[in-house]
Protein backbone atom coordinates (compact mmCIF):
# COMPACT_ATOMS: atom_id res chain seq x y z
CA UNK A 1 0.00 0.00 0.00
CA UNK A 2 2.06 2.87 -1.36
CA UNK A 3 -0.66 4.85 -3.15
CA UNK A 4 -3.97 4.58 -1.34
CA UNK A 5 -7.12 6.36 -2.47
CA UNK A 6 -9.89 6.83 0.12
CA UNK A 7 -13.27 7.85 -1.30
CA UNK A 8 -16.86 8.15 -0.13
CA UNK A 9 -19.58 10.65 0.64
CA UNK A 10 -18.87 13.74 2.70
CA UNK A 11 -19.28 12.76 6.35
CA UNK A 12 -18.39 9.11 5.78
CA UNK A 13 -15.16 9.59 7.71
CA UNK A 14 -12.58 9.66 4.92
CA UNK A 15 -10.28 12.11 6.71
CA UNK A 16 -10.49 10.33 10.06
CA UNK A 17 -9.89 6.93 8.44
CA UNK A 18 -7.02 8.34 6.36
CA UNK A 19 -5.33 9.85 9.42
CA UNK A 20 -5.50 6.49 11.20
CA UNK A 21 -4.12 4.66 8.15
CA UNK A 22 -1.36 7.25 7.77
CA UNK A 23 -0.24 6.67 11.35
CA UNK A 24 0.15 2.96 10.52
CA UNK A 25 1.71 3.19 7.04
CA UNK A 26 3.70 6.38 7.66
CA UNK A 27 3.27 7.72 4.12
CA UNK A 28 2.24 11.24 3.13
CA UNK A 29 -1.42 12.08 3.73
CA UNK A 30 -3.03 14.29 1.10
CA UNK A 31 -6.42 15.77 1.97
CA UNK A 32 -7.73 16.86 -1.43
CA UNK A 33 -9.94 19.48 0.24
CA UNK A 34 -6.75 21.36 1.16
CA UNK A 35 -5.77 21.57 -2.51
CA UNK A 36 -9.17 22.01 -4.14
CA UNK A 37 -10.54 24.98 -2.23
CA UNK A 38 -9.24 28.50 -2.04
CA UNK A 39 -10.21 30.84 0.83
CA UNK A 40 -13.97 31.10 1.44
CA UNK A 41 -14.56 27.77 -0.31
CA UNK A 42 -13.80 29.17 -3.78
CA UNK A 43 -13.39 26.42 -6.37
CA UNK A 44 -10.56 26.26 -8.91
CA UNK A 45 -11.02 26.27 -12.67
CA UNK A 46 -11.11 22.80 -14.24
CA UNK A 47 -7.66 23.13 -15.84
CA UNK A 48 -6.10 24.31 -12.59
CA UNK A 49 -7.61 21.36 -10.67
CA UNK A 50 -6.37 18.88 -13.28
CA UNK A 51 -2.86 20.32 -13.00
CA UNK A 52 -2.94 20.09 -9.19
CA UNK A 53 -4.15 16.46 -9.23
CA UNK A 54 -1.59 15.47 -11.87
CA UNK A 55 1.20 16.89 -9.69
CA UNK A 56 -0.09 15.17 -6.54
CA UNK A 57 -0.36 11.71 -8.08
CA UNK A 58 3.28 11.86 -9.23
CA UNK A 59 4.49 11.62 -5.65
CA UNK A 60 6.12 8.25 -4.84
CA UNK A 61 3.66 7.33 -2.08
CA UNK A 62 0.51 8.78 -0.56
CA UNK A 63 -2.83 8.29 1.08
CA UNK A 64 -5.23 10.54 -0.83
CA UNK A 65 -8.49 11.41 0.86
CA UNK A 66 -11.30 12.79 -1.30
CA UNK A 67 -13.81 11.65 -3.87
CA UNK A 68 -13.97 14.52 -6.41
CA UNK A 69 -15.72 12.57 -9.17
CA UNK A 70 -14.30 14.70 -12.01
CA UNK A 71 -10.72 13.61 -11.23
CA UNK A 72 -11.48 10.13 -9.94
CA UNK A 73 -10.39 8.16 -13.00
CA UNK A 74 -6.85 9.56 -13.09
CA UNK A 75 -6.41 8.93 -9.36
CA UNK A 76 -7.81 5.40 -9.66
CA UNK A 77 -5.34 4.75 -12.46
CA UNK A 78 -2.39 5.75 -10.24
CA UNK A 79 -3.40 4.13 -6.94
CA UNK A 80 -2.49 0.61 -5.88
CA UNK A 81 -5.20 0.43 -3.20
CA UNK A 82 -8.69 1.90 -3.21
CA UNK A 83 -10.87 2.15 -0.14
CA UNK A 84 -14.52 3.12 -0.61
CA UNK A 85 -16.41 4.13 2.52
CA UNK A 86 -19.84 3.23 1.17
CA UNK A 87 -21.81 4.47 4.17
CA UNK A 88 -25.50 5.26 4.46
CA UNK A 89 -26.64 8.79 3.74
CA UNK A 90 -28.22 8.96 7.20
CA UNK A 91 -24.81 8.32 8.80
CA UNK A 92 -23.11 10.86 6.53
CA UNK A 93 -25.68 13.63 6.97
CA UNK A 94 -25.66 13.10 10.75
CA UNK A 95 -21.87 13.50 10.82
CA UNK A 96 -21.92 16.57 8.56
CA UNK A 97 -24.57 18.30 10.69
CA UNK A 98 -22.69 17.36 13.87
CA UNK A 99 -19.47 18.74 12.35
CA UNK A 100 -21.19 22.04 11.51
CA UNK A 101 -22.37 22.43 15.11
CA UNK A 102 -19.08 21.31 16.64
CA UNK A 103 -16.70 23.20 14.36
CA UNK A 104 -18.81 26.17 13.22
CA UNK A 105 -16.56 29.13 12.39
CA UNK A 106 -13.39 27.07 12.82
CA UNK A 107 -10.91 25.83 10.22
CA UNK A 108 -10.52 22.05 10.36
CA UNK A 109 -7.11 20.43 9.82
CA UNK A 110 -8.25 18.74 6.61
CA UNK A 111 -9.53 21.89 4.87
CA UNK A 112 -7.79 24.68 2.97
CA UNK A 113 -6.64 27.91 4.59
CA UNK A 114 -9.45 30.45 4.81
CA UNK A 115 -12.18 27.79 4.75
CA UNK A 116 -14.10 27.79 8.00
CA UNK A 117 -16.88 25.40 8.86
CA UNK A 118 -20.25 26.91 8.02
CA UNK A 119 -23.88 26.01 7.50
CA UNK A 120 -24.52 25.60 3.77
CA UNK A 121 -27.86 24.30 2.47
CA UNK A 122 -26.42 23.50 -0.98
CA UNK A 123 -23.74 21.36 0.64
CA UNK A 124 -26.32 19.53 2.76
CA UNK A 125 -28.34 18.87 -0.40
CA UNK A 126 -25.18 17.53 -2.07
CA UNK A 127 -24.63 15.13 0.85
CA UNK A 128 -28.29 14.04 0.89
CA UNK A 129 -28.21 13.21 -2.83
CA UNK A 130 -24.62 11.89 -3.05
CA UNK A 131 -25.39 8.16 -3.09
CA UNK A 132 -28.35 8.61 -5.40
CA UNK A 133 -26.28 10.60 -7.91
CA UNK A 134 -22.84 8.99 -7.55
CA UNK A 135 -22.91 5.54 -5.94
CA UNK A 136 -23.74 3.50 -9.07
CA UNK A 137 -21.17 5.43 -11.10
CA UNK A 138 -18.49 4.81 -8.48
CA UNK A 139 -19.33 1.10 -8.22
CA UNK A 140 -19.25 0.79 -12.01
CA UNK A 141 -15.76 2.34 -12.09
CA UNK A 142 -14.62 0.02 -9.32
CA UNK A 143 -15.84 -3.08 -11.18
CA UNK A 144 -13.46 -2.21 -14.00
CA UNK A 145 -10.43 -1.97 -11.71
CA UNK A 146 -7.17 -3.50 -12.77
CA UNK A 147 -6.69 -6.81 -10.96
CA UNK A 148 -3.34 -5.56 -9.60
CA UNK A 149 -5.18 -3.06 -7.42
CA UNK A 150 -6.53 -3.87 -3.99
CA UNK A 151 -10.14 -2.81 -3.43
CA UNK A 152 -11.87 -2.55 -0.07
CA UNK A 153 -15.47 -1.44 0.34
CA UNK A 154 -16.64 -0.76 3.86
CA UNK A 155 -20.28 -0.23 4.82
CA UNK A 156 -19.63 0.91 8.39
CA UNK A 157 -17.01 1.99 10.92
CA UNK A 158 -16.75 -1.50 12.40
CA UNK A 159 -15.56 -2.93 9.07
CA UNK A 160 -13.15 -0.02 8.53
CA UNK A 161 -11.71 -0.33 12.05
CA UNK A 162 -11.23 -4.08 11.64
CA UNK A 163 -9.27 -3.42 8.45
CA UNK A 164 -7.06 -0.85 10.20
CA UNK A 165 -6.29 -3.35 12.97
CA UNK A 166 -5.32 -5.97 10.37
CA UNK A 167 -3.04 -3.51 8.58
CA UNK A 168 -1.43 -2.59 11.90
CA UNK A 169 -0.72 -6.26 12.70
CA UNK A 170 0.84 -6.89 9.29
Amino acid sequence: MQKVLVIGCCGAGKSTFSKKLQSILNVELIHLDQYYHKPNWEEPKKEEWERIVNNLIKKPSWIMDGTYIESLDIRIEKCDTLIYLDYSILKCIFRVVKRVFTDYGKKRSDTAPGCKEEFDLEFLKYVLTFNFKNRNNILKRLKGLNENKQLYIFKNDKQADKFLKQVEIN
